[in-house]
């Protein structure tokens, strides 16, 4: 069947599996064809080609919660669990996910082979950051328990490893304790980059923050943002709804494409900083509002078109990033392809994970309507990233050359002796790992 990541670009055929228990998947991996390539897939979130393959198993049907321990305030549940079914769950009993990204309909599963962060990075670091356990099934059939103390080589290679060490069958998650479900929020306005800089440090108090971008603005303007500065705040009215998910709007069809070009993104930037301006007093709104905003509007990634859209999320350390952030803004308003949506986030410093994308510095992600001219101009932002010693994000990616990949991941190697020896037939790739000479040029 043909499939896609959620940036609807690549789109392949490929032979997808649905196993409805355990045995079913380990019947699966022993019976499968040496030269046929796999890898697991959760919810689909990944953007480009990470969880596509020759062959893809699903992981949806690890979908159950093991166990909730109320006194250490932990949660085991399956791979295939997504993180809103865990907010559900937690949110009422006021314990909330140390980390999120900006969707609440990823797995466990994909948010431990992305490592994903969300707007407190700085402060709470990534995902995997907060797990005691996970199990994973190899190649050859076994199941390995691996945590932060226990095989610690392969549990360093599996989180941020992009599904390339095993399937990942369960994990364990330190929960925290949070006042309600309500976040305190708070905008402030920069009228460029610099002020938008500013603006991060002067507010590292703040236990969220991330940056709405115009990467259209040029001039003195370049860089103007609003920044969003948030924490957990205590529902003095107990409002039943604040555990609810709205219902939302659904986009039914791709839109056409031309309806996103530089005058309509103009249009919206403007209009969106003038209002935001405006309105920026402090303001109390439910939790998947400030987390999880686009959650609201089903399919949303099909307002970009039949062709889909590439998202471009690169990392830059701090010391270099103001240069390295304005040096991609003026590349990407000369050449008119505006990002639609774009986030700027403050990121700490990295863990041990050898293939995470988070360390010291700043992230910035835009999202381009996919065009065949775009790849030149994304080509010349790999070339500035680069020269500011940065990196792309895995989870974002579908077209990063291997050159790319190595220079920005120095611990790649190591990656790759861990891989070699928990799956020494090569079982597990994707067309991403392929593609970035992280699996095809190791067997």
């Amino acid at each position: 069947m043909e499939i896609t990541g959620w940036g609807r670009f690549p789109k392949v055929t490929a032979d997808v599996h649905e196993p409805v228990d355990f045995s079913s998947l380990q019947m699966l991996l022993t019976n499968n064809n040496p030269a046929t390539k796999l890898v697991a897939r959760g919810a689909g979130r990944s953007y480009g080609d990470s969880a596509l393959a020759q062959c893809v198993i699903s992981s949806r049907f690890m979908d159950n919660f093991s166990t909730l321990d109320e006194s250490n305030l932990t949660i085991r549940c399956g791979a295939g669990v997504t993180l809103d079914a865990i907010l559900r769950v937690c949110v009422p009993r006021g314990w909330f996910l140390p980390v999120v990204p900006g969707t609440s309909h990823v797995s466990v599963g994909g948010a431990i082979a992305a490592d994903v962060h969300g707007k407190n990075h700085h402060v709470d670091g990534t995902f995997c950051d907060h797990l005691t356990a996970i199990t994973l099934l190899l190649a050859n059939g076994d199941l390995l328990s691996c945590s932060p103390s226990k095989n610690q080589e392969i549990f360093h290679a599996t989180c941020g490893g992009m599904g390339l060490t095993g399937i990942i069958i369960d994990a364990t998650i330190q929960l925290r304790a949070v006042p309600g479900a309500f976040i305190q929020s708070h905008s402030l306005v920069a009228n460029n980059l610099r002020e938008c800089f500013e603006l991060f440090e002067n507010n590292q108090g703040n236990h969220y923050s991330v940056a709405w971008l115009d990467c259209l603005a040029r001039g003195p303007a370049l860089g103007r943002s609003i920044l969003f500065l948030g924490d957990h705040i205590a529902d003095r009215h107990k409002r039943p709804a604040a555990y609810q998910t709205r219902l939302g709007i659904t986009v039914p069809f791709n839109t056409p494409g031309f309806l996103l070009n530089r005058q309509s993104m103009t249009l919206f930037n403007n209009t969106y900083f003038k209002l935001k301006r405006r309105a920026s007093k402090p303001a109390t709104v439910k939790y998947n509002s400030f987390f999880f905003p686009l959650d609201n509007i089903a399919n949303w990634n099909r307002l970009y078109g039949a062709k889909g859209f590439l998202q471009y999320q690169f990392l830059v350390p701090k010391d270099s990033a103001y240069e390295a952030i304005a040096a991609v803004l003026h590349k990407v308003a000369k050449s008119g392809k505006g990002s639609f949506l774009s986030v700027l986030k403050k990121m700490g410093p990295a863990n041990k994970n050898y293939l995470s994308f988070p360390a010291s510095g700043f992230t910035l992600a835009l999202d381009f309507k996919f065009e065949r001219s775009l790849l030149p101009l994304l080509e010349q932002l790999d070339e500035i990233v680069l020269a500011y010693s940065g990196r792309l994000y895995l989870a974002k990616d579908a077209r990063m050359n291997e050159k790319v990949f190595k220079a920005g991941y120095p611990q790649w190697e190591k990656f790759a002796e861990i891989k070699r020896k928990v799956d020494p037939k090569g079982l597990f790739a994707s067309l991403q790992s392929d593609r970035i000479g992280l699996t095809d040029a190791l067997y």
